[in-house]
């Protein structure tokens, strides 16, 4: 997740497909403060989302998850960690090996078989030298929030969730996981989360590459970014722009399956691409905005609670959205 974001705008609208492109409300201007208690829960984006991101929850998580996993050793406590809030939230994870790692799988019916599934991902391993905070417990974060909300909601569709293992050595669990046709059969769509907790609010701190053909939609690394295969719109709509108390949301429909844009490939959304299956990934964009990135310094401290929080909750949204 380096510069493709911004080339690939630049060619969507090179292409006139930029009527794609959201131009959401501002939101107001908020420091990085340390993980305290919240008295409640964000805002729901409409009336008829019911679903509250909990700040607290998300935060625990990032704090629990506060090291490296890069090992063997490390990633089979991060998968411990996992399957016991799975269990805790009353769903049954699985454990799917493949030669270079283990992905973790579970999923809730749901109440039309007909319906298909949506499946809610996220990568949990990381780089030698960094714990990861945004990159990407905060994407593992927002699945176990996700369990812990939907468990006892009922969907039309089937939920389910991943998380994936050796992301970061060439998306090989994602790989792994669409290599499996029962995986794959009466998959409606998939939501890949990877990095979502870093926002800057000083004019200038959000980068983009040089010789960028338009504007940029803001100066601040203050907006959620989802990219998605054109072909599959209707994954990208399901995210929307309701409420000013959530960051603003940038689209990024990428047509050909990424074959102009081979850049927008890199994270676990591009092997369901290569299968024909529609996906999403949500970003904040990564080292375009995170110093941090790939570094000793992402950790929790680092990461900004409001913008994270809001970004869970336009996911857990989308996720509602989808499931009907």
């Amino acid at each position: 997740m380096k510069k493709w974001l911004w080339v690939l705008l630049g060619i969507m609208i090179f292409m006139g497909i930029g009527g794609f492109f959201q131009q959401p409300a501002i939101v107001p201007i908020v420091n990085n403060t340390p993980v305290v208690p919240s008295s409640s829960p964000i805002k729901p984006q409409t009336a008829n989302h019911t679903l509250l991101a909990d700040g607290d929850q998300l935060f625990a998580h990032l704090q629990r998850l506060n090291f490296r996993r890069y090992s063997q050793e490390e990633r089979s406590r991060t998968r411990t960690y996992i399957t016991n809030e799975l269990r805790k939230f009353g769903w049954q994870p699985q454990l799917e090996e493949f030669p270079e790692g283990v992905n973790i799988f579970t999923q809730k019916l749901g109440t039309d078989k007909k319906a298909g599934a949506i499946l809610v991902a996220a990568h949990y391993d990381t780089v030698p030298t960094s714990p990861g905070a945004d990159d990407n417990a905060t994407g593992v974060a927002v699945v176990l929030e996700i369990a812990r909300l939907f468990k006892s909601f009922p969907t039309a569709k089937t939920l389910q969730l991943a998380f994936f293992d050796q992301e970061e050595i060439g998306l090989l669990g994602s790989k792994a996981f669409v290599s499996q046709p029962a995986h794959l059969k009466n998959l409606y769509g998939a939501i890949i989360m990877d990095m979502l907790g870093y926002a800057c609010y000083t004019s200038g701190c959000q980068k983009y590459p040089a010789g960028l053909p338009v504007t940029p939609p803001s100066e601040k690394g203050d907006f959620l970014v989802v990219v998605g295969d054109i072909e599959n719109s209707d994954l990208l709509t399901a995210f929307v722009n309701s409420s000013e108390n959530l960051p603003k949301i940038l689209k990024l429909p990428v047509p050909l399956k990424g074959l102009l844009t081979p850049d927008t490939l890199r994270s676990d959304h591009a092997p369901f691409w290569y299968q024909g299956v529609g996906a999403v990934l949500v970003t904040d964009t990564g080292n375009l905005r995170n110093p941090h990135y790939h570094q000793p310094t992402d950790v929790p401290q680092n990461i900004h609670r409001k913008f994270f929080t809001g970004a869970a909750q336009i996911i857990i949204n989308a996720t509602s959205d989808l499931l009907k």
